[in-house]
């Protein structure tokens, strides 16, 4: 059932998010998934689902996705991975939860990373195949972009970009991904890879202090290995949403790291 809180943002004023929540009576840490950018918190259904039997977990819309309301991306700061970090602690307060662990996805790893920074926030942060975050030549694929999604009324040129995320291999969902991807108001698609590329990653990480996963569903980025606090791994067998398309791996691979690094 969706559950609604709001909170007063600092660029855009009083913002009403959307999220789900369950296992109440789990006694494990809590727990709350973060989608990516044109997505919406169905997206973490499966871990939503399994961890729920021994944690409390909670999954809410960004601003601008889902059921959440979607500030004018034209207000400076609106849509910026800090904001929507400040959603997501708002949510967990909401939540009842104490220190969560926050797991994200492409846009939302770079949000779990942000949270991941403010001291005695969270406990640890799981980042799903991250969007970039030290790799300059990736990044520069988004800010070259930007103003291609701006421009995309018809939604044609994110369905390319999207589809050569999303391998024909990985078949759940898939059409639904793809055109979902190509739904959001232009000008908040072009507001989220402002967001992907404005956020200094390396400041972050060198700031955090508690646990972090990354697993990629392609190649780690070599530069994350010089961070001791990062654990990093790779799922087999799917693109961009692994969380989606091998949810198994990533569920058990989450469930280890949980259980190794949360004594």
């Amino acid at each position: 059932m969706t559950k609604y809180t709001e909170h007063v943002d600092k660029a855009a004023g009083r913002i009403r998010l959307a999220y789900e929540q369950a296992g109440a009576l789990a006694d494990g840490p809590p727990m709350l998934f973060v989608h990516g950018a044109s997505c919406d918190r169905s997206h973490f259904e499966p871990q939503f689902s399994f961890f729920a039997g021994a944690h409390p977990v909670a999954s809410l819309d960004l601003r601008g996705h889902g059921e959440s309301d979607c500030p004018d991306p034209a207000i400076p700061g609106a849509y910026e991975v800090e904001t929507f970090a400040d959603d997501v602690l708002a949510v967990a307060d909401a939540a009842g939860f104490d220190r969560p662990i926050v797991v994200g996805h492409s846009l939302g790893g770079l949000v779990a990373l942000a949270c991941a920074t403010r001291p005695d926030t969270v406990r640890a942060a799981v980042l799903v195949d991250p969007a970039p975050m030290l790799d300059e030549k990736f990044k520069q694929v988004f800010a070259d972009t930007t103003d291609d999604i701006a421009a995309d009324e018809d939604g044609s040129f994110r369905r390319d970009f999207i589809t050569n995320a999303v391998p024909p291999t990985d078949t759940h969902r898939r059409e639904e991904i793809i055109n979902g991807f190509a739904s959001l108001p232009p000008a908040i698609a072009a507001a989220n890879w402002r967001a992907i590329t404005a956020f200094d990653a390396a400041s972050a990480l060198a700031k955090t202090e508690v646990p972090l996963l990354a697993l990629y569903a392609r190649t780690p980025e070599p530069g994350l290995r010089a961070y001791p606090n990062i654990t990093l791994g790779q799922t087999v067998g799917s693109g961009h949403f692994n969380q989606l398309q091998v949810p198994t791996q990533v569920n058990a691979m989450t469930a280890r790291f949980l259980e190794t690094t949360l004594k």
